[in-house]
């Protein structure tokens, strides 16, 4: 996914009410942009840590910037628009980066499906069926691991529930996790976080859900999914 024009380069002063983010750019000035992140973004940022942001190009937008890649207290880079993780992982399905998921002939997006009002991020159809996938995107690390969630998700668990009655009726589910941090090598269940969705993973895997890892490589021109990691 390239960026036209490239994010630009600012100073991460603080986030707060959850959807802010105050910024000082090169030139000094101090500005508030708006942080597209639901998730407590642990481990993500550090106060004064360099970080980049998109420009809507629209004045009327009461936040025209957007927080897109902030930089960790370990040094790391961190995607934290979770927003780009369903376009990333559809375009790397497209050419043919995530292996597991080829040979299908059409790809839609926010279907509704299931017994509690959902939406699959991606539904891929062929002759082989259809393949339902959910896209999760992981940036809190520890070392170089990754987990998800970083917060209680109960919309994670739902969506873990429908994928498993999916597998349970001879469906193919996939749980794709979109890894937007460039330390982590391995990603596992929050346990600690959020035992009630590391309960309902457990269930879907053994009912047959597929779970896959992707790592991105983050840059101000550019953030594209590069290769596979291990679930552990």
């Amino acid at each position: 996914m390239k960026f036209t024009p490239h994010f630009q380069k600012a100073t991460l002063l603080r986030r707060y009410k959850r959807f802010l983010a105050d910024v000082e750019s090169a030139e000094g000035e101090v500005f508030t942009i708006h942080c597209p992140n639901t998730g407590s973004m642990k481990n993500c940022w550090v106060e004064g840590g360099a970080c980049w942001y998109s420009d809507s190009g629209n004045p009327k937008r009461k936040y025209r910037h957007t927080l897109e890649i902030t930089t960790t207290p370990d040094g790391a880079l961190a995607g934290v628009n979770t927003g780009r993780a369903n376009a990333l992982v559809e375009e790397a399905i497209r050419t043919g980066v995530v292996s597991e998921l080829q040979g299908y002939d059409s790809l839609r997006r926010e279907v509704r499906y299931g017994d509690e009002n959902s939406r699959i991020d991606l539904l891929l159809s062929g002759e082989q069926g259809d393949c339902y996938v959910e896209v999760k995107n992981v940036t809190l690390a520890d070392a170089e691991r990754g987990y998800f969630p970083d917060a209680v998700s109960a919309r994670g668990a739902k969506h873990l529930r429908e994928l498993q009655k999916l597998a349970e009726g001879g469906v193919r589910a996939v749980l794709l996790y979109c890894v937007q941090h460039t330390g982590i090598e391995s990603v596992q269940v929050a346990r600690e976080i959020d035992p009630v969705y590391a309960e309902a993973l457990d269930k879907a895997v053994s009912a047959g859900v597929e779970v896959l890892a992707y790592k991105a490589r983050l840059g101000a021109a550019e953030i594209v999914l590069v290769q596979s990691l291990s679930f552990q």
